[in-house]
């Protein structure tokens, strides 16, 4: 089975272009700005908190590949125990905060990056299947890859 490579070279790639799309027309409408503003900080804000929290619970498990590192526990606990892949959903909204105050096009990309990580959780779910035998009891207790609620 793939380690995911260019899983990681593309959304690494993504993320850049997210980041330079700041330089790229057309930029946002004058209207709302303060509002965008506010909804960048709290999306960027709670992005981050999640980020943090899933890195903790991960530790030394925490990797850019969809392969999990050789002898890491499976994570469980903390934010783990509400969604399977919160640090994919602490990068978006992230990701989703810096596009409210970038440009519509970061926006865009950042859609494009939901997808990839979409694809990369799958894979990312095959390889935890195999190595570690209690990950179905784990999905059957925490149904949600990313949203609690949402099908």
């Amino acid at each position: 089975m793939s380690r995911g490579g260019g899983f990681v070279v593309a959304q690494f790639v993504l993320m850049g272009a997210i980041l330079l799309a700041v330089l790229v027309p057309p930029d946002w409408p004058p209207g709302g700005r303060e509002l965008r503003w506010i909804a960048a900080a709290l999306s960027a804000g709670a992005g981050i908190a999640i980020c943090v929290a899933a890195g903790r619970v991960l530790g030394r498990g925490l990797t850019p590949f969809p392969q999990p590192v050789e002898g890491a526990p499976l994570a469980e606990s903390g934010p783990y125990g509400v969604v399977r892949h919160p640090f994919y959903v602490g990068g978006l909204l992230l990701f989703v905060g810096w596009s409210l105050v970038a440009r519509p096009v970061a926006l865009a990309l950042t859609v494009c990056l939901a997808i990839l990580w979409g694809f990369k959780a799958r894979l990312e779910e095959r390889h935890l299947r195999r190595v570690y035998p209690t990950y179905d009891a784990y999905a059957g207790r925490v149904r949600r890859r990313f949203v609690p609620g949402v099908h």
